[in-house]
């Protein structure tokens, strides 16, 4: 390995998680959205609440709150989060060890890098639905 990459890599650990989802790759990321989530979720310009809430806009949203029509769970509204890349990340891999009562049944990524990547393609949505 050159020095060079061996630099990146030590900025990035030294940086930790957040840093981490910024170099992921949200392309991946997406397609493991429409693999994993899109069976409940929805994303994007015109996106609607379906089994789970839509995302747009999820950085920065309460969570519990935030998409209009969708019944949260009590364990959700009660959890006190905010959501940012580090408790997606924490969410995405095991959501009912971080929000017990959740009624959300996915079981999570048990892969680091799958939950940058997805991490990395929902940050890129404002609330509207559009690409930052």
């Amino acid at each position: 390995m050159n020095f060079r990459y061996a630099s990146i890599i030590a900025a990035l650990a030294f940086m930790g998680p957040t840093a981490a989802a910024y170099a992921a790759d949200a392309a991946a990321g997406e397609t493991l959205f429409k693999q994993k989530c899109a069976v409940c979720h929805k994303i994007g310009e015109g996106a609607k609440n379906f089994v789970g809430p839509e995302l747009n806009g999820i950085i920065g949203r309460v969570a519990g709150a935030g998409s209009a029509g969708y019944s949260y769970s009590d364990g959700l509204k009660a959890s006190g989060i905010t959501w940012d890349s580090d408790k997606l990340h924490a969410w995405l891999t095991n959501p009912k060890a971080l929000v017990p009562g959740t009624k959300m049944i996915f079981a999570g990524l048990p892969k680091e890098e799958d939950r940058d990547n997805v991490v990395a393609f929902l940050s890129q949505f404002d609330a509207d639905g559009k690409k930052k």
